[in-house]
C-alpha cells in the first residue's frame, strides 16, 4: 500500500525540490541501461502548482535531443490539446514514466520502469495536482495498475493515492489514427478533466 501523501508545500519550495531532483539526481542517474544511449535526461516541466499533471511513456528522439518532454510531433498535438482546454503549456505539469529515451522508441521494460518511477512518484507528490492524465498504456499501467488495454480504462475515473486519474490515448497514437472518432474520444476525456478542475472550454475550431 502507498503511504499517505506528504503535506502540500509552498510554491517556491516545490520548485526548488523539483530543480534539485533534476540537477542532482535525474541528470546523473545511471540506475538502468537507458543511461547508456541517452543524449539528455528529460525530467519534466511546468507549473509546480499545476491542477493537471500529464504523464507520458518516455522521451522520443526530439525530447532526447532537447531535454524537454513532449516537444516533437506528439508534443505539438499535446500543446493543442492543452490549448483546447483553455490552458497554456506553462500552466500544467508534464512528465514521463521514464526519463531517458528507450532505444528505437520502444516501450520501457519492467526493470527500467521500476528503476525510474520513484522520480515520477516524487514529482507527483511535490506538485500535488488535482488530476493526473495518463497518456497511453505504459503510463496508465504504472499509475492505475492492472491495465490490459487503453479502451478498457480510458474515459472513466480512477484514483492514485486520492488524486483523480483520467487515462486517455497518447498523442502519438492519435496522430497515427487521426480520425474524427479518435479525436472526439480524447476530447470527451479532456472535458471530464476540465469539469473536475472547474474549467470551461473556449470556443473550438475544427482541426
Amino acid at each position: 500500500l502507498w503511504p499517505p501523501l506528504p503535506p502540500v508545500l509552498p510554491t517556491a519550495q516545490k520548485a526548488e525540490l523539483l530543480r534539485r531532483m533534476d540537477e542532482a539526481e535525474v541528470s546523473k542517474c545511471r540506475k538502468c541501461r537507458l543511461c547508456a544511449s541517452r543524449s539528455n535526461t528529460v525530467f519534466g516541466e511546468g507549473d509546480p502548482d499545476a491542477l493537471i499533471l500529464f504523464v507520458g511513456e518516455g522521451p522520443g528522439e526530439t525530447e532526447d535531443q532537447t531535454g524537454r518532454p513532449f516537444v516533437g510531433k506528439a508534443g505539438a498535438l499535446l500543446d493543442r490539446m492543452i490549448a483546447g482546454m483553455g490552458l497554456r503549456r506553462e500552466q500544467v505539469y508534464i512528465a514521463n514514466v521514464v526519463k531517458c529515451r528507450p532505444p528505437g522508441n520502444r516501450a520501457p521494460l519492467d526493470d527500467e520502469v521500476r528503476a525510474c518511477t520513484p522520480y515520477l512518484v516524487r514529482q507527483i507528490e511535490t506538485v500535488r495536482p488535482r488530476v493526473i492524465v495518463t497518456l497511453g498504456l505504459p503510463a496508465a499501467r504504472f499509475i492505475i495498475g492492472g491495465v490490459a488495454t487503453m479502451s478498457g480504462v480510458r474515459g472513466r475515473w480512477h484514483a492514485w493515492r486520492g488524486i483523480r486519474v483520467m487515462p486517455t490515448y497518447h498523442p502519438a497514437y492519435v496522430l497515427r489514427s487521426y480520425t474524427r472518432e479518435v479525436r472526439e474520444t480524447v476530447w470527451s476525456d479532456l472535458k471530464q478533466v476540465m469539469a473536475e478542475v472547474g474549467l470551461k472550454p473556449p470556443p473550438r475550431r475544427e482541426d
